[in-house]
C-alpha cells in the first residue's frame, strides 16, 4: 500500500513526458537538441515561439535551461510544483527551473562535490527572479530544523536589502540589478542549508550622480523618502518630495506606478532586523544615504578669479552633521585640492567644473564603499560558526552581453566578462560530453568550435592588452585624453584581426565608426565602443583632500570603509579595469572548481507585455547569449540518449519479442527492438548503460509508430460502435426539440417586429409634438442614433470645423456638444506640446521679432523646423574639440567665409558655444569672437544667405568683421541672438552695408537682384551679392 502514491506519481511523470513528444508540432520540442534543423536560427526561434505561445517558458539545450520572461503569473511556482520535481531524474518532467535546482542539489548530496548555477541575460530578462525561485526551492524542499531557520531566513531576506541598494529602474527593467552577484549557499552533510557568502561585482556607481531620461537612482533613496517615518526624515534633514534632490530628479520619473516604494521600505526594514543590523548600524547607514542626497544639492558659483565657491552652506552643515566631519574642512576639500611636493603641501583652489567633479566623485566613492560594507555585513550574518566540511551551491546572477546605440566603459567590462564566461561554458560542455562518451564506451569525435581565447587575450594580456594600455595611459605623465588612448590602441593592437577603428577600417567600415570609437569582434558579433569617459571611469579618482576628510569621519561605517592607512600608502590604487579583471579571474577560479549548471534568460519584448513575442529582439539575444554555438557543440554527436530500462519500457509494444514483457538484460531487449523497427547503423550507438540516437527524426518516427500502435486495440472499436448508436437516437430527439424551439422563436420575433414598426410610424407622424407616449420611443431612437453616429464624425483636430447635422429636436444639445468637443480638442492640443516643440516655437518667436516684414523668405521659414545643429559632433575634428573642450557646442553649421582681402570664398564651419563664436578650418580655429566683444550682426533684406558678424574696432585681437554665407541664415542668426542674450544686435539692411576690413579700414557690400544668384568683387573693389529674381527659401 505504501508504494501506491509513488506509482501514481511516476505514472503522472511519464504522461507529462509522453505528451511533450506527441504534441511537438503544436508546442515544439522541449529540448532544442531534438531539432532536426539544429543549425538554423529560424528553426530555433520558431520552436521558442511555439512554446511561448502555449505559456511554456522553459526549454532545454541538453542540461542548459533557456527561460523566456512571461511578464505574467503562470501558477507554475507552487509548493505542489516543487514537490513534483523533487528527487526526479532530470529529463523525466517538462523543463523547469526547479529541475535545474533539484539536479544540482541531488548531485551535490550524492557525490559530495560543489556546484554552481550561472544565470545570465540582458536587463529585464528575469535573472533576479530566477535566482529568487532557486532560493525559494531550496528553502521549501531542503530538510530543515528550527535552529537553522534563521540562516534560511537571512539567505532569503538578503535579496530585498541588496535589491534596495543595488537595483534601479531603467528603460528596460523596473528592477534592474546594477551589479553582478555571486552567492554561495552552504549545506551540511545532511543537505541542510546552514550559511552563505556573497560577492558583488562592478556596481554602477555613476548612477548615483546621473540617470538617463526615464530612469531612476537606486531604490533605497526613494524608499527612504516615501516610507521613512517623519521623525527619521527630520533627523536626516530630508523632505518627502524626491524632485527636491538633484541626484533623484534627472530621469524625471521619481514616481513610478509599477513600484510601491512604501511597501518595499517595510520589507527592507523588516529584513534589516532579521539580518542582525543594530540601531547604530541603521543610524549610520541612513546618515550616509541622506548625505549623498545633500551632496547632490550643493551648488557652486564662480568668483571673479574663476575659482569655485559655495554661496549657500546649508547642505554642507547637514553633511557635516550626518558624517561627523567639520563643516569648514569639508567645504575646503570640495573647493580646493591638496598637492604634495617633496617637503611641503600646497592648497590650490578648484575651478567650477573640478569642484562639481570632486562632489560627484565623493558621492560615488561613499555609496560604492558603503555597498561593499553592506555586502560584508550580510556575509557576517550568514557565516556558519561550525567549521566542519560543507558543500556549496553557487548562484551567479551576472549581466549578459550588452550592445546599445552608445557603448562605453561599463559595456566594455560587461562584454569582457561574458567572453570569459562563454569560454568556460563551451570548454565545460565539451568536457562533459567527452566524459559521457568515454564512460559509455563510445568513440569521441573531435568538435570544431570558435575558441574566443584570442579575444580574451586582446583585452586582458599583460602589457599588450586593452586594459593594460588603458592603465598605462591613466598613469603616464603629461596630458592623457581619451583620444590619446585611442591613438595608443591603434599603435599597439591596430594589427589585431578582431580590432578596428575609423582610421584602420576600410572605406565601407569607416562610415560606421566615429572618430572616438573602436570596434571589437566578440564571439557574439561586432560591438563598437566610444572611448569618451574611459580614462575618467577607469581612474575613478577621489582627491586626497576629500579622502582625508572621509578617513576622519565619526560615522562608524565610513570609518570602516575609509581607513587611515590608505593615506599613508603613497602607491596609486589599482584602476577599475584592473580590479575588475582580477575579481573576474578569482570568480573563474571559483567556478572552475565546481560542477556547472546554466540558465539563459531571454526578454520577449521591450514593453514588458505578456504574450508578445518580438522576433527581432529575441533573435538578437539568441546571438549574444551564444545559444546557437552551445547547441551546435551539444548536437555535434548524438541528439538523444536514454537509459536502456526507460527506452524499453516505453517502446516495447512495437516489437512482438519485447511485448508484453521482456525477460532478459535491458540492453539485449533494446537491441532486439531497434532491429525489428529498422534502425540503420548510422542512426544509433549502444553504450554500456544507454542508447544514443543521432538524429531527432529517428526518435520522432519511433514515437509516431508508438502512438499509432496504441490506437489498434479492438475493444476501442466495439465501445465506439455502441456509443455511436446511442448518440444517433439522442441526435434525432434533440433535432425535433430544436426545430420546435426555432419555430416558436421565429413567430415571437415576427409579432414583435409588427408592433415595433407600427410604433415607429406613429412616432414619425407625431415627431414635432411635445413628448408623449405616441412619439416617445421614436424620439429616444432618433437621439440615440444621432449620438452613436456622431462618435464617428467627431472633429480630429482644432482646425477641423465639420460637424454632423442634427435633427431639429436636438439642435440645442448638438451646439452644447460641439462647444465641449472644441474645448477638449484645444486642451489636448495645449497639453500635447512637448518641451522640445515649445523651445522650437520660442526660437520662431525670436525669428519673427528679427525678420518679420524685413527680409524675403521669412514666410517660408515659419513652416520649417529649426535643427539643433547642422553639424554632427563626429564631423568636427577631434583636435578642435580638444581646443574648446571647456565649452559645450550649442550649434554648428557649414559656412562659406569671404576673405576681407579679395573676397575669396573659403569652406569653413561656424561653431557657437555659450561664450563665443568660432570660425573653424579643419583642425584650426581661424577666428574666435567672444560675445562680449561682438558689436552686431547684419544681413540684407533680400533672399541671399549673407551674414556679417561685426566686432568692436577697438579690439585689436580681432582681424576684422566676419563675412559668412550659409544655407540657413534665419536659423543661424536666431541661434546666435539667443546665445548673446542681448537685444537690438541684428540689423537688416537694404542696398548696402559697411564693415571693417581691419581696425581703421572699412569695406562695402552691395546687395542687388538679378536673373541668377552671384557673389563677386566689382570694379570698385566692393563685394556685390546678387539674389535671384524668384527668391530662394533660406531657413
Amino acid at each position: 500500500l505504501g508504494s501506491c502514491p509513488e506509482e501514481v506519481r511516476r505514472r503522472h511523470i511519464r504522461l507529462h513526458m509522453e505528451g511533450a513528444l506527441t504534441a511537438r508540432d503544436k508546442v515544439g520540442v522541449q529540448d532544442f537538441v531534438l531539432l532536426d534543423a539544429y543549425t538554423s536560427e529560424s528553426a530555433f526561434l520558431d520552436n521558442l515561439r511555439k512554446r511561448f505561445s502555449e505559456n511554456l517558458i522553459y526549454t532545454y539545450i541538453g542540461t542548459l535551461l533557456v527561460s523566456v520572461n512571461p511578464y505574467q503569473e503562470l501558477g507554475i511556482y507552487t509548493v505542489s510544483q516543487m514537490e513534483l520535481y523533487q528527487g526526479v531524474n532530470f529529463f523525466e518532467l517538462p523543463p523547469h527551473i526547479y529541475a535545474i535546482a533539484d539536479n544540482a542539489y541531488r548531485m551535490m548530496c550524492s557525490e559530495l562535490n560543489n556546484h554552481f548555477i550561472l544565470i545570465s541575460g540582458e536587463s529585464g530578462a528575469g535573472k533576479t527572479e530566477a535566482s529568487k525561485k532557486i532560493l525559494q526551492y531550496f528553502a521549501v524542499t531542503c530538510p530543515m530544523t528550527k535552529s537553522l531557520q534563521i540562516a534560511r531566513d537571512r539567505l532569503l531576506l538578503s535579496n530585498p536589502v541588496l535589491e534596495a541598494f543595488g537595483n534601479a529602474k531603467t528603460l528596460r527593467n523596473d528592477n534592474s540589478s546594477r551589479f553582478g552577484k555571486y552567492m554561495d549557499i552552504q549545506f551540511d552533510y545532511k543537505g541542510v542549508p546552514v550559511g552563505g557568502h556573497i560577492i558583488s561585482y562592478l556596481i554602477e556607481k555613476s548612477r548615483v550622480v546621473f540617470q538617463n531620461q526615464g530612469e531612476r537612482n537606486f531604490h533605497i533613496f526613494y524608499q527612504l523618502l516615501e516610507g521613512g517615518e517623519e521623525e527619521l526624515l527630520a533627523c536626516l534633514g530630508l523632505e518627502r518630495d524626491p524632485q527636491l534632490y538633484k541626484y533623484l530628479s534627472q530621469g524625471h520619473c521619481a514616481k513610478e506606478s509599477s513600484i510601491n516604494d512604501k511597501n518595499d521600505w517595510k520589507t527592507v526594514s523588516s529584513a534589516f532586523s532579521v539580518i542582525d543590523f543594530t540601531e547604530d548600524d541603521l543610524e549610520n547607514l541612513f546618515g550616509i544615504i541622506a548625505s549623498v542626497l545633500h551632496l547632490g544639492n550643493i551648488c557652486f558659483e564662480e568668483n571673479h578669479q574663476g575659482c569655485a565657491t559655495v554661496p549657500d552652506t546649508h547642505e554642507i552643515k547637514w553633511i557635516s552633521k550626518l558624517l561627523g566631519v567639520h563643516p569648514s574642512i569639508l567645504l575646503e576639500a570640495l573647493t580646493h585640492r591638496k598637492i604634495e611636493a617633496k617637503t611641503e603641501e600646497v592648497i590650490c583652489p578648484l575651478t567650477l567644473e573640478l569642484s562639481v567633479y570632486a562632489r560627484d566623485a565623493m558621492a560615488k566613492a561613499v555609496y560604492g564603499r558603503t555597498f561593499t560594507w553592506l555586502v560584508n555585513k550580510i556575509n557576517s550574518s550568514l557565516v556558519n560558526k561550525d567549521f566542519t566540511k560543507k558543500t556549496v551551491i553557487g548562484l551567479l546572477d551576472i549581466y549578459g552581453f550588452e550592445v546599445f546605440d552608445k557603448n562605453g566603459f561599463e559595456q566594455f567590462c560587461i562584454n569582457y566578462c561574458n567572453e570569459k564566461l562563454q569560454q568556460l561554458l563551451i570548454e565545460r560542455t565539451l568536457k562533459a560530453e567527452q566524459a559521457e562518451y568515454e564512460m559509455e564506451g563510445i568513440e569521441w569525435e573531435p568538435i570544431q568550435y570558435f575558441n574566443n581565447k584570442i579575444i580574451c587575450d586582446l583585452v586582458e594580456e599583460r602589457h599588450k592588452g586593452i586594459i593594460s594600455i588603458l592603465d598605462e595611459e591613466c598613469i603616464r605623465p603629461g596630458p592623457a585624453t581619451d583620444l590619446s588612448f585611442l591613438e595608443k590602441l591603434e599603435e599597439k593592437v591596430g594589427k589585431h584581426a578582431h580590432f578596428q577603428t575609423r582610421k584602420l577600417a576600410g572605406s565601407k567600415g569607416r562610415k560606421r565608426i566615429g572618430w572616438m570609437e573602436f570596434r571589437l569582434c566578440h564571439y557574439a558579433g561586432e560591438v563598437t565602443y566610444c572611448t569618451k569617459g574611459f580614462l575618467e571611469k577607469n581612474n575613478d579618482l577621489l582627491y586626497r583632500h576629500l579622502k582625508e576628510v572621509l578617513c576622519r569621519s565619526k560615522n562608524r561605517i565610513l570609518k570602516e570603509c575609509f581607513l587611515v592607512a590608505e593615506l599613508e600608502n603613497r602607491r596609486r590604487p589599482p584602476t577599475v579595469g584592473t580590479q575588475f579583471k582580477n575579481s573576474l579571474s578569482s570568480l573563474l577560479e571559483i567556478l572552475i572548481s565546481k560542477e556547472p549548471s546554466y540558465i539563459r534568460c531571454i526578454k520577449p519584448n521591450d514593453r514588458k507585455e505578456p504574450s508578445k513575442f518580438d522576433d527581432l529582439l529575441i533573435r538578437h539575444q539568441i546571438k549574444y547569449l551564444g545559444l546557437m554555438e552551445h547547441l551546435r557543440v551539444r548536437r555535434a554527436g548524438f541528439a538523444y540518449r536514454r537509459k536502456y530500462e526507460h527506452f524499453l519500457q516505453r517502446y516495447k509494444s512495437l516489437c512482438p519479442d519485447t511485448w508484453p514483457h521482456w525477460h532478459g538484460p535491458p540492453a539485449e531487449g533494446v537491441e532486439r527492438l531497434i532491429r525489428y523497427i529498422g534502425y540503420t547503423p548510422e542512426e544509433y550507438k549502444l553504450g554500456r548503460t544507454k542508447i544514443f540516437i543521432r538524429f531527432p527524426r529517428t526518435l520522432f518516427a519511433t514515437e509516431d509508430a508508438f502512438e499509432f500502435s496504441k490506437h489498434q486495440l479492438g475493444m476501442i472499436f466495439s465501445v465506439l460502435t455502441s456509443v455511436e448508436c446511442e448518440m444517433n437516437q439522442l441526435t434525432i430527439r434533440l433535432e425535433a426539440h430544436w426545430r420546435g424551439a426555432l419555430a416558436r422563436k421565429a413567430a415571437q420575433r415576427r409579432t414583435w417586429a409588427v408592433r415595433t414598426v407600427r410604433k415607429f410610424i406613429k412616432g414619425f407622424i407625431n415627431r414635432n409634438k411635445p413628448l408623449c407616449p405616441d412619439n416617445e420611443e421614436f424620439i429616444v431612437f432618433v437621439r440615440k442614433n444621432y449620438i452613436l453616429n456622431l462618435r464617428y464624425h467627431v472633429p480630429k483636430n482644432v482646425l477641423d470645423k465639420s460637424w454632423l447635422r442634427p435633427p431639429g429636436i436636438l439642435e440645442n444639445a448638438s451646439d452644447l456638444l460641439r462647444k465641449m468637443c472644441t474645448r477638449n480638442l484645444v486642451r489636448k492640443y495645449c497639453c500635447g506640446i512637448t518641451a522640445e516643440r515649445k523651445a522650437l516655437m520660442q526660437q520662431k518667436v525670436v525669428t519673427s521679432e528679427l525678420f518679420r516684414g524685413k527680409k524675403e523668405g521669412y514666410a517660408e521659414v515659419l513652416s520649417q523646423p529649426f535643427a539643433n545643429s547642422r553639424i554632427d559632433e563626429g564631423d568636427i575634428n577631434p583636435k578642435v574639440l580638444q581646443l574648446i573642450s571647456t565649452e559645450k557646442i550649442q550649434y554648428g553649421i557649414p559656412v562659406i567665409k569671404y576673405d576681407r582681402k579679395g573676397f575669396k570664398a573659403r569652406q569653413r564651419q561656424l561653431l557657437l558655444t555659450q561664450k563665443a563664436a568660432y570660425v573653424v578650418e579643419l583642425a584650426r580655429i581661424k577666428q574666435k569672437i567672444e560675445y562680449s566683444t561682438l558689436k552686431g550682426v547684419s544681413t540684407s533684406s533680400l533672399s541671399d544667405g549673407i551674414l556679417v558678424i561685426h566686432v568692436s574696432p577697438e579690439d585689436h585681437k580681432q582681424k576684422g568683421d566676419a563675412i559668412l554665407r550659409c544655407e540657413h541664415v534665419f536659423e543661424a542668426v536666431t541661434k546666435l541672438v539667443m546665445l548673446l542674450k542681448r537685444g537690438n544686435v541684428v540689423n537688416v539692411v537694404q542696398g548696402s552695408l559697411q564693415f571693417y576690413i581691419r581696425p581703421g579700414k572699412k569695406g562695402t557690400i552691395v546687395f542687388d537682384t538679378g536673373s541668377e544668384e552671384q557673389v563677386y568683387k566689382d570694379k570698385n573693389g566692393q563685394l556685390t551679392v546678387v539674389s535671384g529674381c524668384g527668391g530662394r527659401c533660406v531657413t
